[in-house]
């Protein structure tokens, strides 16, 4: 990367070299050639101006000799006089003028006669009007300027061009290996950090400077990394929980079988009936289990119908009314509006199974003589009524008259065997996995389920469905 960045950097310097080079000399070829030829080495370039604004006011070269008078060999009088230092450069040279078919109109020596050569008419000075050639003045004698001498001071000054190039490029190389050098020590610290993530150690992170593109990837990085190693201790966490939670029951198992092996129990159904408990609550921890892997895969299958949910609150909350009479616990259905409609296409058992969890949990952490409510109400999205669209949710919420949930335990209820109270049994406080397994099942269905501290005391759980889910 580091070669690749280089070459870049030495491909744009050379581009820009020869780039530099070539309009240089370019332009200066046009300079060059507008100064030689334009009477620049011969101190005409006033005269030629005058000549041009002579023509452009007169339309003709006629009279034209006063302008040329006094610059050739040092005689007469006239305009060019008024030259100062330029004309004084144009001693002992002939000058003269033709029209732009090469017809010699005027001659600082002699009468004008004849025309110019294709020779004379190539090395002249063109006299342009308005974009037109209008004649052409030539000279002899004093300096003079050739092709060849143009050609040669190109060279020098190409040459010239080339030299500071090349210094430039080298100095900009120089530079472009010390700031690739800097660019690319982010890269490798990031490859070496990605390095030893995939060895496993994810406590790897890397540092942050700056706020560009190369920041926003260190910033990636370690929000991945990150995630990693909290998914990484979930893991081994879930792991070293469901070894917890089955230790128990299959070391009631193997005791009770033991003793009817050893004829302490005599096998009778009162003493299998312990055994029949435990292999109850493995099975349903295993299911547990298997609910939650499906839903994590996107595999949990819903056979969705049409579902009264009121009719189906009410057979849950009777079901769960004779535990709540026996801890001396109010449980009640608010009433509701019988015109709202809460049909909805769903799961009935998966419905079901959440609201058991939610009625179980709060039943555990409601203390004797307290009460139980739940209450089904329509609801809308931010938006929905205003649109037209009616009441698109249905919510179903459960209050408990406990402790409530503390601070520090409510973002992690809905995780896997966690216990806000770490000392409780399992036979207490449950497997840890009924919420877990209710927020799935209501993701499944496209709604949402929440947890609160009512303002009036308690926890309340916020179950959200949509009608068209």
């Amino acid at each position: 990367m580091r070669a690749r960045l280089l070459i870049s950097f030495t491909l744009v310097v050379l581009v820009s070299i020869i780039g530099v080079v070539f309009f240089a000399r370019q332009g200066v070829a046009r300079t060059v050639r507008t100064f030689m030829y334009r009477g620049g080495m011969i101190g005409s370039d006033e005269l030629v101006a005058d000549l041009q604004d002579y023509y452009a006011e007169y339309g003709s070269w006629q009279g034209v000799e006063g302008v040329l008078g006094g610059v050739g060999r040092g005689q007469g009088q006239g305009l060019g006089m008024m030259h100062g230092q330029g004309q004084g450069m144009m001693m002992g040279q002939r000058m003269r003028l033709a029209d732009a078919q090469g017809l010699v109109v005027a001659d600082t020596d002699a009468s004008p006669a004849g025309s110019l050569s294709a020779a004379e008419l190539e090395a002249a000075i063109p006299l342009e009007v308005n974009g037109r050639t209008v004649g052409y003045l030539t000279w002899e004698g004093g300096m003079t300027f050739n092709a060849a001498d143009q050609t040669f001071l190109l060279s020098r000054l190409t040459g010239a061009a080339i030299s500071a190039g090349l210094i430039a490029g080298g100095l900009s190389l120089l530079l472009a290996l010390l700031l690739s050098y800097n660019l690319m020590r982010p890269v490798r610290e990031l490859t070496q950090a990605a390095r030893r993530l995939g060895e496993r150690d994810l406590s790897q992170r890397v540092r942050v400077s700056g706020k560009d593109e190369l920041a926003e990837l260190a910033q990636a990085f370690n929000r991945m990394a990150g995630s990693l190693q909290q998914a990484e201790e979930s893991r081994r966490a879930l792991t070293a929980d469901i070894a917890h939670e089955l230790r128990t029951p299959l070391a009631v198992q193997r005791a009770n079988l033991e003793a009817f092996q050893d004829g302490v129990y005599p096998l009778t159904p009162s003493n299998l009936a312990p055994v029949m408990e435990q292999n109850l609550l493995l099975t349903r921890l295993v299911d547990d289990l298997r609910i939650l892997a499906l839903a994590d895969a996107g595999q949990l299958t819903l056979e969705r119908t049409l579902t009264d949910l009121p009719d189906l609150l009410h057979r849950v909350v009777e079901r769960f009314q004779l535990h709540a009479a026996n801890r001396n616990i109010s449980l009640r259905l608010e009433p509701f509006e019988a015109s709202n409609s809460f049909n909805l296409y769903a799961d009935s058992q998966r419905i079901e199974q959440i609201l058991a969890n939610l009625l179980s949990n709060a039943l555990r952490h409601t203390p004797e003589g307290g009460q139980i409510t739940v209450r089904i109400s329509p609801g809308s999205p931010a938006g929905a009524e205003t649109a037209g669209l009616g009441h698109q949710e249905v919510w179903i919420s459960v209050h408990d008259s406990g402790p409530g949930i503390s601070p520090d335990a409510l973002p992690h209820v809905f995780e896997r065997f966690y216990r806000a109270d770490r000392s409780r049994s399992r036979s207490e406080g449950g497997s840890g996995l009924g919420l877990a397994i209710a927020r799935q099942l209501s993701e499944a269905h496209g709604g949402t389920l929440t947890v609160a501290n009512h303002p009036q005391g308690g926890a309340v759980f916020t179950l959200t469905l949509l009608k068209n889910s």
